[in-house]
């Protein structure tokens, strides 16, 4: 059974400003500025009251394109988090609970992972063997710490 109209709106931060151009979402901050593009959703995106709030709508969907405003409410809401505080990601290297030493099993040559654009990967002081990998995009940061991960793992064994 279709549903007539569904929506959710998403309440913008005061230092956050967003710009709307047909479906493509625009979110600044002075931490950095994020842009996605919802051009292949067919749902309408709107600002309410002075842009203090993001309405996303959905006409005549069933329950699987009504799924659609959930998802781009929350992209939207990761995209005002990453501006705002940005997104860190601790990665430790363990094997089956217990710490390794970095020299990756038994490999003697360096491991070179294309970190992904706009993410900040460093070696952290406090905590033995780990790395801080932090971005304003959740999408970029994890993906780089998937790239990480994807290249210390020993595929033999």
């Amino acid at each position: 059974m279709k549903s007539i109209l569904s929506n959710q709106t998403v309440g913008i931060p005061e230092n956050v400003d967003i710009t709307l151009k047909v479906r493509t979402v625009i979110v600044k901050n002075p931490r950095g500025i994020l842009r996605r593009d919802f051009s292949h959703i067919n749902v309408e995106v709107s600002l309410l009251g002075k842009k203090k709030r993001l309405r996303v709508d959905k006409w005549w969907g069933d329950r699987k394109k009504l799924a659609t405003v959930r998802t781009v409410c929350g992209h939207v809401q990761n995209m005002i988090e990453g501006v705002t505080l940005g997104f860190p990601y601790k990665m430790r290297s363990v094997y089956a609970h217990f710490p390794i030493n970095i020299p990756l099993f038994r490999r003697m040559y360096i491991l070179r992972v294309r970190m992904r654009t706009s993410v900040a990967c460093s070696v952290s002081q406090a905590q033995k063997d780990e790395l801080t990998l932090e971005g304003n995009d959740i999408e970029l940061v994890s993906n780089s710490a998937a790239l990480i991960h994807q290249a210390t793992t020993q595929a033999d064994e």
